[in-house]
């Protein structure tokens, strides 16, 4: 099977996500400023996990740029990043709405670490259906990134319940290092 349909599936899917995430905004009652001030932390809370959502369309579509073709195991490791993924608005919405609290942080930060293993497991689905000797497998060998993540992640995610604010950096850390699109796959198709 080839991957545009699973493509076209999964960029719909995170349309609408994000936009399930911004109908979360509501409007303030009052014309000031002074009445946005209560919406910061649904806001910071909101642009983390757009942000985020972003991060991982952007590093689907590259990698699924080095696959030829999927099959079932893909698809269904598809599908649980897509679940995974599917759950940011309501942890980002509760992390917002309680002003950072270290529940709903910490909770945000477990939804967080299961979109990463998520998309490692779709990563190792597509490598063991293409070869070890594929454009996927080859580009991915480095797992220097990965490493990193899953180390912040965890370590913010136990620190979220005691000291909250630097669990969100450490999300925002993360968030960083993969802003730039997985140069890996890239330089390998070229």
């Amino acid at each position: 099977m080839k991957t545009n349909r699973l493509e076209a599936f999964s960029d719909g899917v995170l349309a609408i996500i994000i936009t399930i995430m911004v109908l979360e905004m509501k409007a303030p009652i009052g014309s000031d400023f002074e009445t946005l001030r209560p919406l910061f932390s649904k806001f910071l809370s909101y642009i983390i996990s757009f942000i985020y959502i972003g991060i991982y369309w952007n590093n689907h579509h590259h990698m699924f740029q080095a696959i030829e073709t999927v099959n079932g195991k893909i698809l269904w490791a598809n599908l649980t990043l897509l679940f995974t993924l599917s759950l940011i608005p309501f942890t980002s919405a509760w992390m917002g709405e309680n002003n950072f609290a270290p529940y709903p942080v910490a909770l945000y930060g477990l939804n967080l670490l299961l979109c990463a293993v998520s998309f490692i497991l779709l990563e190792k689905s597509a490598i063991r259906h293409e070869g070890k000797d594929s454009n996927i497998a080859q580009a991915l060998e480095n797992k220097t990134k990965e490493v990193i993540s899953f180390s912040v992640y965890f370590l913010s995610l136990v620190l979220a319940f005691y000291y909250p604010i630097i669990s969100i950096f450490g999300y925002i850390f993360v968030a960083i290092i993969w802003l730039i699109p997985d140069t890996r796959i890239e330089k390998r198709l070229k």
